[in-house]
């Protein structure tokens, strides 16, 4: 099902050729699939790509609960993931690099602790002139 108006998150043809052989193959047991697997992909990135709420799909995509549910599954079984890591891998590829990458960069905040917070988890960011406790990284970029 193509849409006469595409958005601009969904796939072109050369694109969904790149990913479709990437998704897990349908599952045998159970219900068969109602909506096209790309319509389902296009929907994923359409929440991507507008920072919309699943609910908020517009009424041309397949249910939202349909496109979430999906999502969901292929994000507990680790499709998602590899997705990424496959095409990252083909991108690095293309671009003459190794597919590892050799750094990173990883973000972290650190945040004012209160006197009762315990030495272990306490520090000194000298970046920040702050005496508090680190967080977890935000975001790390392969």
């Amino acid at each position: 099902m193509t849409r006469p108006d595409p958005y601009p998150s969904d796939l072109s043809d050369a694109e969904w050729a790149i990913v479709e052989p990437l998704l897990p193959p349908p599952a045998k047991d159970g219900r068969n699939e109602v909506h096209p697997r790309r319509e389902i992909v296009n929907a994923i990135l359409y929440v991507a790509h507008n920072g919309c709420t699943w609910r908020a799909l517009p009424k041309d995509f397949p249910p939202w609960t349909t496109v979430y549910g999906m999502f969901a599954r292929w994000h507990d079984k680790g499709v998602t993931g590899a997705l990424h890591d496959a095409l990252r891998d083909r991108l690095r590829t293309v671009e003459g690099r190794d597919t590892e990458p050799t750094a990173g960069v990883i973000d972290s905040q650190s945040v004012k602790g209160a006197p009762t917070v315990t030495g272990a988890s306490r520090g000194y960011d000298a970046g920040n002139k702050v005496n508090g406790r680190y967080l977890e990284p935000l975001r790390a970029c392969p």
